[in-house]
């Protein structure tokens, strides 16, 4: 008798030998997440959007911390195509990156869902040097205008062109990263530099005037970000995936609320980005209406316009379905689970409030 339980107590244990590394074997030992823009700092860090503030606020890292599962943010210099690139080498298992460059992706064969929003209705600028006679983008006809290519500055470029009877072919553009337009810009090696945020700086140095914004024109001149996940990683692993983005609507939360707007704008300084420059983009627009994670009608919309607009502009050769691309349900469960069903204000495509 006492052999046999000997027998049955050898035959658990070697059962569970096996069983437990498997119980594990779900669980990745790291999450990547790429990001389509240089850090800033040691530890590099980014600003100017919910996805900032969550990792700043280590709020992935926090989540995974008792599974012993590390986060790695990773940056692209290159931008939106530099990430196309590592989800294509699947080096990468999550991406906040801009619409432009992931319908890019996407009319390429790349193999993403999109699980939420992150830094919507978001303007360009244009600016050129403080002396420069150019006083509107109808001006820019035949001048040296840098434009960064592939990211999602550009499509919103070509449709402000377009509303002044202008396209890129009847400007001289240079394709520059944000960093080196705005050097060249001060070094008025060229004539005008479309860019985002950072050209507050230049202008608040003296360095340069921006004559046009995007956004006062309307939210069809704006971009969108977003919060993406390989298609491979979400099957395997839709639980973390649920984690992660219930960690991405905590920052969205917190960077919504208009009693941290002083806060926010102090932690996404840390980027390198002036607390004056914080406040200059975000000027008369509520923190909501920016850092809403919604997939609303508004955002499926966008997506749309800019899959169609690459199409026209032959960015892309074949058209791309946007319809399928988005998967919302993490979201819903996220808002549901933290009581957020109704926080954020949904739009219609036109951008009005619904409702």
């Amino acid at each position: 008798m006492r052999s046999l339980r000997a027998l049955k107590s050898a035959l658990l244990a070697t059962a569970l030998a096996f069983t437990v590394p498997y119980a594990h074997a779900d669980k990745p030992a790291v999450i990547r997440i790429g990001v389509a823009q240089q850090g800033a700092g040691d530890p590099p860090t980014f600003g100017g959007s919910p996805a900032a503030t969550v990792q700043q606020q280590q709020l992935v890292e926090k989540e995974f911390a008792a599974d012993g599962i590390k986060v790695e943010w990773l940056f692209f210099k290159g931008a939106g195509p530099a990430v196309n690139e590592a989800i294509a080498d699947k080096s990468l298992d999550f991406a906040f990156q801009g619409d432009l460059p992931s319908v890019l992706g996407r009319a390429n064969g790349l193999k993403t869902r999109i699980l939420l929003e992150s830094g919507v209705r978001v303007g360009i600028k244009f600016a050129v040097p403080p002396d420069s006679p150019i006083q509107s983008v109808k001006d820019l006809k035949g001048k040296r205008v840098s434009i960064f290519r592939g990211t999602n500055l550009q499509l919103v470029a070509d449709n402000v062109l377009a509303a002044n009877q202008l396209d890129e072919r009847e400007l001289r553009v240079i394709n520059l990263d944000a960093a080196s337009s705005l050097a060249a810009l001060s070094s008025k090696g060229i004539d005008a530099s479309v860019n985002d945020y950072h050209v507050y700086k230049l202008r608040d140095q003296g360095l340069a005037k921006i004559v046009f914004e995007s956004q006062t024109a309307g939210p069809q001149f704006t971009r969108q970000s977003h919060l993406l996940v390989l298609d491979d990683f979400e099957r395997a692993h839709p639980d973390i995936v649920q984690r992660v983005v219930n960690a991405f609507v905590k920052g969205a939360q917190w960077s919504s609320d208009e009693a941290n707007r002083d806060a926010l704008f102090k932690l996404w300084a840390n980027s390198g980005v002036s607390y004056a420059s914080w406040q200059a983009e975000f000027a008369n627009q509520p923190l909501k209406s920016r850092n809403s994670p919604l997939i609303d009608p508004f955002i499926v919309a966008r997506y749309k316009a800019v899959a169609g607009d690459a199409l026209k502009l032959k960015l892309i050769r074949q058209p791309v379905q946007v319809d399928g691309w988005f998967e919302p349900r993490y979201l819903d469960n996220a808002l549901h689970s933290q009581s957020l069903e109704h926080y954020w204000t949904r739009y219609d495509p036109q951008g009005k409030p619904l409702g």
